[in-house]
């Protein structure tokens, strides 16, 4: 039998260009002679489609375009596979599942629900979904088939020592007589996540002797990343067939002489990060609606990188860099900025804010009387950018790109109505260091960032001389700390004794990143590109009290 995997970007709630896509790749699979092509977990209506799916509308629009795709298939040789949302049995408590259907002859031949439903991390679908009570097995082909959804495959006891599911529906349907696995999946990207991926459905084909085949979403949705990276493996867990990553890919399988397509994937991980935030910049921008960003450079590396991803992602031309330059402000700052943009291609607009500046100042003098300036005068600066951002946001139907990285998010290093206004966190999982690696990754071929953005101490330049490590350790000190205690939960003592860094400066850290959640909560969606980021998938009071 002859499969396509078809690796499609769908829109959330779009079921009329999700549907045409499906079409689409359709014909493609037809034209290329396959048997049989797979689309990723709800296809159909998105994913995640979160509280879309408690409307009614909503799920009963997912079942009629599934038959709309069987009756415009009516005529095809090729069967289809896609996830789509269907009603839950009576009496599940809850009224919905995530399934897959199998399309042929113009009608749904063949039904099958995910039975294991995540609820970790970004992943809610105890939530929503009724799991399903069992898996059967489906002829096409000469093939006994296993259809599988997502994370049904990512419980075989070979691979996980601490398993988080009681039953493993794989190794049920090959207990059954399944002669081939196949998985359609919405498996969001971080850090490592396709090696990870690519190991564990190995273990599967190896334990149990049968060819596995795994088809990805691939687009941003929010904040999250799929990376595609649609695969293939043999019975002895060797890859046979590989879609591209982080793009729209069609690739195909033979499952009798078990080979197929192989495109080439980014293996450098800086670049599958820089891959991750281009993609799911430039998704977030159009899926919204619009086409154009704003970013506010400052002359520093932060906004250098953002910059740069926007004009990846969406163009030179639908980029505006606007610099605002304080009293504080070095000249070498603005003349940074200016390089950047020319080296970029994109306008660049100078608004001095200074006279700003003195207004508040001025208007708030009598109140202040007596009181040395501080953190206030230095967050008016911010503010006051965050103001004429958002008007040339509002003026020019763009989106307004914050620069924050993790770092500063982590410690409430950045200004709530400041420097954090705007509709995406580009980098706002990305540490300092791995900033300065990704501009470095850029730099390799051609100076994209200009060298001296990359040599310069980090400065908010809010006050004279100012330098981020006024405020906190240097940041080859501060991000292993921020790693061991946001992403993975160590203790601050863990963290001292495994990094060999003073406990009191831990506690210190650990300290800043508490005091912080109110920040965090009221930031702009974070891309995600690695195992904890914040927003949806790490969820933390607001109002508590933490023992350090």
């Amino acid at each position: 039998m002859k499969i396509a995997l078809a690796q499609i970007n769908p829109t959330i709630g779009d079921f009329c260009g999700n549907a045409q896509k499906i079409l689409d790749f359709t014909q493609r699979a037809e034209q290329g002679k396959a048997d049989l092509v797979i689309f990723p977990e709800l296809c159909v209506c998105g994913y995640p489609p979160a509280d879309l799916l408690e409307k009614p509308a909503f799920v009963a629009r997912a079942g009629q375009v599934v038959q709309e795709i069987a009756a415009k298939t009516v005529n095809s040789p090729t069967a289809i596979i896609c996830g789509y949302v269907t009603p839950a049995h009576h009496g599940a408590g809850k009224h919905v599942m995530n399934s897959a259907a199998l399309l042929r002859h113009g009608h749904v031949e063949f039904v099958q629900s995910k039975m294991l439903l995540p609820f970790y991390d970004v992943f809610d679908e105890q939530r929503y979904f009724a799991p399903a009570h069992k898996q059967r097995l489906f002829s096409l082909g000469g093939e006994h088939v296993a259809l599988t959804i997502c994370e049904d495959a990512w419980n075989d006891k070979s691979f996980w020592e601490n398993r988080l599911y009681s039953i493993d529906p794989i190794e049920e349907l090959m207990r059954g007589g399944g002669s081939l696995v196949l998985n359609i999946s919405a498996s969001p990207y971080w850090r490592d996540k396709r090696e990870t991926r690519r190991e564990m459905l190995a273990a599967i084909a190896r334990r149990h002797g049968k060819p596995v085949l795994m088809v990805n979403q691939v687009g941003g949705n929010d904040s999250l990343v799929f990376d595609g990276s649609s695969l293939a493996l043999g019975r002895d867990g060797q890859v046979i067939a590989q879609a591209a990553s982080f793009e729209e890919d069609l690739i195909f399988i033979d499952t009798e002489s078990l080979t197929g397509d192989m495109h080439p994937e980014t293996e450098d991980e800086d670049e599958a990060i820089f891959q991750a935030l281009v993609l799911g910049t430039r998704d977030y921008v159009r899926k919204c609606g619009f086409s154009r960003a704003i970013i506010g450079l400052s002359g520093g590396i932060d906004s250098a990188l953002v910059a740069a991803i926007a004009v990846e992602a969406l163009g030179k031309e639908n980029v505006l860099g606007i610099g605002m330059p304080s009293p504080y402000s070095s000249q070498g700052s603005i003349d940074d900025s200016r390089r950047l943009a020319e080296n970029l291609g994109i306008r660049f607009e100078v608004v001095p804010i200074s006279p700003l500046f003195s207004e508040y100042n001025q208007a708030l003098a009598p109140i202040f009387t007596g009181l040395q300036p501080d953190t206030t005068e230095e967050n008016i600066q911010s503010r006051i950018r965050g103001n004429l951002l958002m008007a040339l946001s509002n003026k020019f139907n763009s989106l307004v790109l914050t620069t924050g990285n993790k770092s500063e998010m982590s410690t409430g290093y950045c200004t709530l109505y400041g420097d954090m206004v705007g509709a995406l966190a580009v980098i706002g999982d990305v540490v300092k260091t791995e900033v300065y690696a990704l501009c470095r990754h850029l730099n390799r071929e051609r100076e994209i960032i200009p060298t001296s953005i990359l040599d310069k101490a980090p400065s908010a330049e809010l006050r004279p001389n100012q330098k981020d490590t006024d405020s906190l350790p240097p940041y080859n000190v501060l991000d292993p700390i921020l790693e061991a205690y946001v992403e993975r939960y160590e203790t601050p003592e863990h963290i001292a004794a495994a990094l060999n860094v003073d406990i009191e400066l831990v506690r210190r850290v650990v300290k800043l990143v508490e005091r912080s959640e109110y920040k965090r909560q009221q930031a702009a969606p974070v891309l995600k590109v690695t195992t904890k980021a914040f927003g949806m998938g790490r969820r933390f009071p607001i109002a508590v009290k933490v023992q350090v």
